[in-house]
């Protein structure tokens, strides 16, 4: 979508150079509010002598979008014709059974609209694991970050750094939970294959500063000894 909007001003560069411009700024900004990279399109719509949208008219065209490509998927998930677990990263469910295990306080943050992530999370079998510990975008975006809510399970829960863990694919979980001293696990998925690292992804999480990649949650019982060594 970012293309074909870039690709109708007046002094935009080539298809691919374009896609390789999208792809930088989408990368660098997962994890955070998806109206972040609906203002960062607003400015190279600008940068190329374009007359930008408002970035919520891009959001809510990117929204509707992706239902369109989703919607079934979600249908026949709400209808039981397709297992929550193969809509996951493999292995997920499990290692949070082995978090809730050990009494681990699992808290869900995602950038995509509240709404949307509860719907999902209900969809999933998700919401037993995280309770009233989910998070997601407002239509407010200044009064929601991935790093307010690192400070809120802070405070709330009187820890220090060394006692949180965050897993994620983008640089923002990442690099928050870094900022404040904590264990950040990138997880590398391929997302096509279900099956090992994707190389790319792993380079970009590295450079966000996780302290350890993984490829899913197969291995659940080394990452939890890992997580746990100290006990």
């Amino acid at each position: 979508m970012m293309v074909e909007i870039l690709l109708e001003t007046p002094d935009h560069e080539s298809e691919s150079e374009l896609a390789e411009v999208v792809t930088e700024f989408v990368t660098r900004l997962t994890g955070k509010q998806t109206i972040y990279q609906m203002i960062q399109l607003a400015e190279e719509v600008g940068k190329r002598g374009g007359k930008p949208l408002d970035p919520l008219d891009y959001k809510q065209a990117y929204l509707q979008r992706l239902w369109t490509r989703i919607e079934d998927r979600v249908a026949d998930l709400k209808a039981g014709q397709r297992a929550p677990d193969d809509l996951m990263v493999p292995g997920a469910r499990a290692m949070l059974e082995a978090l809730r295990a050990r009494d681990v306080t699992c808290y869900l943050a995602s950038g995509t609209d509240r709404p949307y992530v509860l719907d999902e999370a209900t969809a999933l079998g998700l919401c037993p694991y995280f309770g009233n510990h989910i998070y997601g975008a407002l239509d407010d975006y200044q009064n929601f970050s991935k790093r307010m809510v690192i400070a809120r399970i802070l405070r709330e829960n009187d820890l220090s750094g060394p006692e949180l863990v965050a897993f994620g694919d983008g640089f923002v979980e990442i690099e928050d939970a870094r900022a404040v001293g904590g264990l950040a696990v990138g997880v590398a998925s391929d997302e096509a294959t279900r099956q090992g690292v994707d190389a790319w992804k792993r380079q970009r999480l590295i450079q966000a500063g996780a302290d350890l990649i993984i490829p899913d949650f197969r291995e659940r019982e080394a990452l939890v000894a890992y997580l746990f060594r100290s006990e």
